[in-house]
């Protein structure tokens, strides 16, 4: 998983944040911010889950509870500004590259990453049952060291 930010507070973090979530429609909240800018306060994306976004929280000495970090990037996906990826159907990771992309998952080390998609093909796909229709396509790399 990519590190995050290391320097959060850096004005220029702050800056970033609050337009990203003003982009969105989102008030910007002191905790919004603050969580914003470990995310893309440097302007890279990551992958993360909720327990990794709130162990660096807390390591700025950020006041944030488990709970408002779900909260939080529920909201960010909500306003799309964020996407979940599920692993395993037990595990989310939160990716701030929103465009469709695949990815791979790391089992040694559970860790998430961008797969290149120029040579992914998908030639046919089931057609969705009467009454629905397809919303998402996501592909999941799982990888293994050898």
């Amino acid at each position: 998983m990519a590190q995050l930010n290391e320097n959060p507070n850096h004005p220029d973090a702050i800056e970033r944040s609050g337009r990203w979530l003003s982009k969105a429609g989102l008030r910007p909240t002191r905790q919004r911010v603050s969580l914003a800018a470990l995310l893309i306060g440097d302007g890279n994306n990551r992958h993360v889950t909720a327990e990794t976004l709130y162990a660096a929280s807390c390591a700025t000495g950020e006041k944030v509870s488990l709970a408002t970090v779900y909260n939080t990037l529920r909201a960010f996906c909500d306003a799309g500004l964020m996407q979940e990826v599920m692993v395993d159907g037990t595990k989310s990771y939160f990716d701030t590259r929103v465009d469709d992309h695949p990815h791979f998952f790391w089992e040694d080390d559970h860790r998430l990453s961008d797969a290149p998609a120029g040579s992914l093909e998908i030639a046919r796909l089931p057609e969705a049952p009467e009454g629905a229709e397809i919303s998402k396509i996501d592909v999941v790399i799982r990888l293994r060291r050898v």
